[in-house]
């Protein structure tokens, strides 16, 4: 099977400001309000392919910062990430892939713990909104400190949110 071209109109830098809240689950729900990315986006060849990063991404503000039921949550960003292409389907519009590269260290209280992996994600061209919606056992919880049995090595942690991506950009996949 040929390889799938992956074509962004228009390539090259982009924003990116959350639509609703962004929620990070790791036994205990938290909540950002405000979540904002950039990077590039760029054409690619292959399936899977990456056609865009995220070089910066941050979780909360200082007017805002992400909470749950333990108090705030101080998130703190390893990038860059890579934004991967799968499968395209014309008639929706639809691109699907994952965000990978996931690398996010959160902390609240004294307990402290980093998140790594890949969450699973669509980009829908008439809307613009990039979905993130990972599933249990797609992220990993490392590094875990005085989190006691909260917050373990066996934790599966989630990360749900949408962004809506600057400049109407689109995303097609197609088989040359």
């Amino acid at each position: 099977m040929p390889s799938t071209v992956w074509t962004v109109t228009p390539p090259g830098p982009y924003t990116a400001k959350n639509v609703g809240n962004v929620t990070l689950a790791a036994t205990i729900p938290m909540t950002c309000t405000t979540s904002t990315a950039a990077g590039t986006l760029a054409n690619g060849t292959g399936n899977p392919a990456p056609v865009a990063t995220i070089d910066t991404i941050t979780f909360g503000s200082p007017a805002a910062p992400c909470s749950s039921v333990l108090g705030n949550i101080s998130v703190v960003t390893g990038t860059p990430w890579t934004v991967v292409a799968s499968d395209h389907n014309a008639s929706t519009g639809v691109t699907t892939g994952w965000i990978d590269h996931v690398h996010a260290t959160l902390s609240f209280g004294a307990c402290r713990f980093t998140v790594t992996g890949r969450a699973t994600a669509t980009y829908t061209n008439s809307t613009g909104v990039l979905a993130v919606r990972s599933t249990a056992g797609e992220l990993a919880v490392r590094n875990p400190v005085n989190c006691g049995t909260l917050i373990t090595t066996a934790t599966k942690p989630t990360f749900k949110g949408d962004y809506l991506v600057s400049g109407g950009r689109q995303v097609v996949g197609s088989q040359p």
